[in-house]
């Protein structure tokens, strides 16, 4: 009956993560760039930046951990990859990349608490199918759609980190919004979103796994709608904004 459940809550998932992209290409969600938008009057309530990345992040390694290690699935050495693929993930979104932001701006009490709920739930589905469903023998380390997601999750993980890097210096140094360089910021507006979807879908990859997959859905629902509106407002905002650089895909999108 739980099975049933698990599966049946896992397709309403999909389709609400489909629902979301088809919002947020209309209506961007009402943070940083857009906090005034026209959600913008409903967000009187709001926190500090650090707490709130904090809050809503933290809750998805607990959440992937309780249910990986209740559950009563054997583990190997693919099952612990990962999970510390995803709790180093979340280590650097929860802990470290809060505290390295100078002078934050304030974060709408309600975008907090809609990724937490999402965190919530997407940890747990991931968690439990992890813990309780799926069990990978040993030698699934060498199969190929798990090193090909070793791979790509690394090298997402590089793009995202290293792209948050150049943003935050260059935060660090100037007020206001101004105009990124270097790196993947060649090519694309939102290099950062582009290896954390890469990061998720390489995590689908390595599990093989509708679980997995749900997350790379919702990733790209979130991301790819933002960036592209990010990437509109750039061209806006700026006179000298390149004209060759794309949203979030290379020479593509």
């Amino acid at each position: 009956m739980l099975q049933i459940s698990y599966e049946t809550g896992l397709n309403y998932w999909f389709i609400l993560g489909i629902i979301t992209f088809l919002v947020l290409l209309k209506i961007p969600a009402p943070y940083g760039k857009f906090a005034k938008t026209n959600w913008g009057s409903w967000f009187f309530i709001m926190i500090p930046s650090q707490l709130g990345w904090i809050i809503m992040e933290i809750i998805s390694p607990i959440m992937v951990g309780y249910f990986f290690f209740v559950g009563p699935i054997e583990k190997s050495v693919a099952s612990y990859v990962f999970f510390l693929l995803w709790a180093g993930h979340y280590f650097n979104r929860s802990i470290i990349y809060p505290f390295r932001q100078k002078n934050p701006a304030k974060m709408p009490f309600l975008i907090m608490l809609l990724a937490l709920m999402f965190n919530v739930v997407n940890g747990s589905i991931n968690g439990y199918y992890l813990g309780f469903i799926q069990t990978y023998p040993s030698e699934y380390i060498y199969e190929w759609n798990f090193i090909l997601g070793i791979i790509l999750f690394i090298s997402g993980a590089i793009i995202n980190i290293k792209s948050d890097n150049i943003l935050l210096r260059l935060r660090s140094n100037k007020t206001g919004y101004h105009i990124p360089n270097g790196f993947m910021y060649k090519y694309v507006s939102y290099p950062n979103y582009l290896g954390e979807i890469i990061e998720w879908v390489a995590f689908a990859i390595m599990t093989w796994s509708l679980a997995g997959l749900s997350f790379a859905v919702w990733t790209i629902a979130n991301l790819v709608p933002r960036a592209i509106a990010g990437h509109k407002w750039y061209n806006k905002t700026f006179d000298d904004y390149p004209k060759d650089r794309k949203a979030i895909l290379p020479y593509l999108l």
